[in-house]
């Protein structure tokens, strides 16, 4: 029995039931019991998940031309043709954590002129914002073991406008909006499928599939729909004893594959569908009208089905299959297909598999493992949390769930070729050729499965906070990831991503590390043992290569930051000099104080981690300092500025306030008198200090007697003194605040943008609250002006750190000069509310992420499909960028947790 309900607002929630007794309920602890028999090795429930990428197209893994023009090389046109060399993409995909195999859905309207395979958008050089997916999908749940997932996507029923989104976008400039595909009109009059996709698991390898296709439209439409299975091309590219072929068959409504490695894998719809065979090599007679290694290759399906082409197999054999579907679908219904995706035997696997289970049985799966998600995500968000927040926070997690990616890369071997192909002689000495020792062959953590499909490490540390919440296991697992013989350079450097492997990003690996210790209840100290002895060999790298001037003040290029500065700070100087950067000394002072706080919780239990402590005490006092006595702190303007430190000796402030002065605030920790006397060499050694060193009293000297009457001390590299004068600026509405959060520049730079003449040339940075005007490294997102989740979750975090040291005595003016006092908790909790007020329904029941989109903000089927964008307009709260961002922008999953957890009465929304 079927029917159909729906969440409040209209997204539809298909739930598929039989009439069951009490005692078949689900256990409300079966996903943390899937979760506790994955990390033990016992059942592997993470075997198979969504670890298929979105895109994989127009990639530096796929990039094989002279000088590295990624997108020409692949572009998307290619892509329904040429096989990938190291991962696959497809729409609503799954793949085994070692992507033997791929499922994805294909749908076709009847009138575009290729199958809807993989989402469409433009890239890096085609949007005038770069990169751009120019499609709605949405991931609206998913646990951590992919027991239970669920994914939306919006298919136009006219044709779909490729060429209009290319032509109009490519004509718009900098300065005007991107044209998307809701600005052409294609979902007037809701001429559009509702493709909804559930997967629920009956055991690690076996998943029902239940797929519901519903016609918005006010006639009758018909849609084809093609679940495609296939194997990841792993034989065409030559290796020595790489070059075996699997196998897929059709018979009748079913599609069984052969694999050495995984066995007998089955794929199984209920109906009569039609099914079609090709192989999953490149159509080489296509692109470059040279014989290819198969008459059927892997867009043979697409011609089949689009013309009518003899293109698939006859004798349905091949390595990639389809179960064709051609479903009639009246006006405002639906249709629903049923499909069972199995490993039905190990190797060889050879019997023919029985029949798959698409009844009653089918049915039992999907309603257990739908209500085992809902009691699961009951015990994971406070029941304080608002039905929007709770929508908020579990589609967040959803999207995090949903982006966790199979990543392979070999470089040394993207380096050298393969056999049979010369690569370009160039790149030997061109992109990430540096990095020839990584090899990576797991599943990660991506910060957008389709405009960032390759792994960041600043965004990765960001992501482990939120998946902590629902799986410290493989939180942790992807903070070691990277911190791996086979990621982490043999100089110690940590990866920051794909197209630059040498690109420096902020040193956040100890401060998620210890956050991800702390959510997991702060007991596997081997986790924190394992972080730190690779930490130690990174933050030695930081000194040795990012301090030219061995004086405690740090470089390290644009930090993740782009755009902010008034030149590019990743590109060579505009005149001879270093820069030193407020931002770069920032977060080194904070990576001294994390490894100072995991030192202080191994100390506990080994005390040859007293001496490290000591070590990072101390240089963390250094490097505050010389943010102080070095020029980095502008006493008048109670602010720091990156210094450009000139050949001759002079010293040029750049006098930008944006967030790269804000985040010397993330550097503080307390010191209890426990602490101290368990280790007394620590104590010790600050007593010297103090004594030896009184220059150092402003970062190390402050304290004050803690909640439970015991002293404590506060480390920072903003002091007491300083704190409440760098407050007032970052707590100010005509500068950092905003209705939705901290903006990233100053607003003061909208009438007095800052300029600096250097060598004969002027250099400018304006605010901007929305895309960015400016090509400055790239010019695919802004940080000149915008609200961003990560810094503003720092700097919360931040306020909350010295809330515990200075309680409820110190006070300060929030909003500047509003004449309110507020604690630093109290304003850690309004900025929390403020941030997510961007995604929940305010007064007017809009949502500010969604601007002046009607559709989005309006229609029952649109506007509780919720988007976690890259960044945010500094005025409205409208989001920008990418528009999957769920890698840092889930943040918001934790702050809700956080805030509804501690402080349920704190009132959210906007509209202040």
């Amino acid at each position: 029995m079927a029917a159909v309900v729906k969440y409040p607002g209209g997204v539809e929630n298909v739930q598929v039931f039989t009439d069951r007794s009490p005692s078949d309920a689900p256990s409300p602890d079966a996903e943390r019991l899937r979760l506790a028999q994955a990390d033990a090795g016992e059942q592997d429930w993470r075997a198979w998940g969504p670890y298929l990428s979105e895109r994989a197209w127009g990639t530096v893994r796929e990039d094989y031309s002279e000088h590295g023009t990624a997108w020409d090389y692949f572009p998307h046109d290619h892509a329904r043709s040429r096989a990938y060399r190291w991962n696959e993409d497809g729409m609503a995909g799954v793949c085994d954590d070692r992507q033997t195999f791929c499922f994805a859905l294909a749908l076709w309207n009847g009138v575009d002129p290729i199958l809807k395979e993989r989402m469409f958008g433009l890239g890096g050089d085609g949007g005038n914002h770069g990169e751009d997916a120019k499609e709605y999908w949405w991931y609206l749940d998913s646990t951590p073991t992919h027991s239970w997932m669920r994914w939306r996507y919006h298919y136009p029923q006219a044709a779909f406008p490729y060429d209009e989104l290319v032509a109009v976008n490519a004509l718009r400039g900098r300065d005007e909006n991107e044209y998307e595909l809701v600005d052409t009109g294609i979902f007037d009059d809701d001429r559009y499928w509702a493709v909804t996709v559930d997967y629920a698991k009956a055991s690690p390898t076996d998943m029902c599939i239940l797929v519901t296709v519903a016609n918005r439209a006010d006639e009758a439409a018909t849609l084809h729909v093609l679940p495609t299975l296939w194997f990841r091309n792993t034989w065409a590219w030559g290796p020595p004893g790489a070059d075996r072929v699997p196998r897929l068959t059709g018979e009748g409504g079913r599609l069984v594959g052969e694999h050495w490695v995984l066995g007998q894998l089955l794929l199984e719809g209920d109906g009569e569908p039609v099914p079609l065979l090709c192989d999953n090599d490149t159509n080489a007679e296509r692109l470059w009208g040279l014989a290819g290694r198969s008459p059927y290759p892997k867009d043979g399906i697409n011609d089949h089905v689009v013309a009518g082409a003899a293109t698939v197999n006859p004798d349905r054999e091949g390595t990639k299959g389809a179960l064709h579907y051609v479903l009639e679908v009246p006006a405002g219904g639906q249709r629903q297909i049923r499909l069972r995706l199995t490993r039905t035997a190990p190797p060889p696997g050879a019997a023919t598999p029985p029949p798959a289970e698409l009844g009653a049985g089918f049915d039992a799966v999907v309603w257990a493992r739908r209500a085992e998600a809902n009691r699961f995500f009951a015990g994971v968000i406070p029941a304080a949390a608002s039905a929007d927040e709770a929508l908020v926070a579990r589609q967040a997690i959803a999207g995090l769930m949903w982006g966790k990616q199979f990543y392979h890369f070999d470089v040394k071997r993207w380096l050298e070729g393969d056999p049979g192909s010369t690569p370009p002689a160039g790149r030997r000495h061109g992109r990430n050729s540096a990095w020839w020792h990584m090899t990576s062959f797991d599943v990660i953590s991506m910060p957008d499965p389709w405009e960032y499909p390759w792994y960041a490490a600043w965004d990765l540390a960001f992501h482990c906070v939120t998946i902590a919440r629902v799986d410290p296991g493989f939180a942790k697992a992807q903070v070691l990831l990277l911190l791996r013989e086979w990621y982490l350079h043999p100089n110690g450097q940590i990866p920051a991503y794909e197209w630059a492997f040498g690109d420096v990003n902020p040193p956040v690996h100890a401060w998620a590390a210890l956050k991800v210790f702390e959510i997991d209840g702060g007991r596997d100290h081997e986790f924190l043992a394992r972080v730190m002895h690779k930490l130690l060999l990174n933050f030695t790298w930081w000194v040795n290569r990012k301090d030219t001037g061995g004086n405690n003040l740090f470089e390290g290029g644009f930090l993740g930051l782009d755009n902010v500065g008034p030149f590019d700070r990743s590109a060579a100087l505009p005149v001879a000099g270093v820069l030193e950067q407020s931002d770069g000394t920032g977060w080194m002072a904070m990576y001294a104080l994390n490894l100072l706080d995991m030192a202080i919780v191994l100390a506990e239990h080994d005390r040859a981690y007293v001496d490290t402590a000591t070590k990072f005490f101390e240089h963390f006092a250094y490097i505050a300092a010389a943010g102080y006595s070095q020029g980095l702190w502008d006493a008048e303007d109670a602010f720091f500025y990156d210094v450009l430190r000139l050949a001759d000796g002079t010293q040029v402030p750049l006098k930008v306030r944006s967030v790269v002065g804000l985040l010397p605030l993330a550097a503080t920790t307390r010191l209890s008198a426990r602490t101290l006397q368990r280790l007394p060499e620590l104590g010790a050694r600050l007593r010297w200090f103090l004594s030896q060193r009184p220059e150092y009293a402003d970062v190390i000297g402050a304290r004050r007697l803690g909640p439970n009457g015991r002293q404590q001390r506060l480390l920072s590299m903003v002091g007491p003194e300083q704190v409440v004068r760098l407050l007032a600026r970052m707590l100010d509405p005509d500068e950092f605040l905003s209705d939705y959060g901290l903006r990233t520049l100053s607003r003061a730079h909208l009438d007095k943008p800052f300029a600096v003449d250097l060598g004969g040339q002027e250099f400018c940075v304006g605010y901007e609250p929305a895309e960015s005007t400016s090509g400055l490294f790239g010019g695919n997102s802004n940080w000149r002006g915008p609200i961003w989740m990560p810094t503003n979750f720092l700097l919360i975090s931040a306020l909350r750190d010295y809330a515990a040291f200075f309680g409820d005595d110190l006070q300060v003016e929030y909003p500047t000069r509003s004449g309110r006092k507020c604690t630093l908790d109290e304003i850690a909790d309004d900025l929390s509310a403020r941030l997510i007020s961007l995604f929940t329904r305010d007064g007017w029941g809009r949502r500010p992420i969604y601007g002046a989109c009607q559709l989005f903000q309006t229609h029952p089927d649109w506007r509780d499909l919720i988007a976690f964008p890259e960044y945010f307009h500094g005025d409205n709260g409208a989001g920008l960028g990418a528009w999957h961002q769920t890698g840092w922008t889930a943040l918001v999953a934790d702050l809700i947790l956080t805030l509804r957890r501690d402080n349920p009465d704190v009132p959210g929304g906007s509209g202040r």
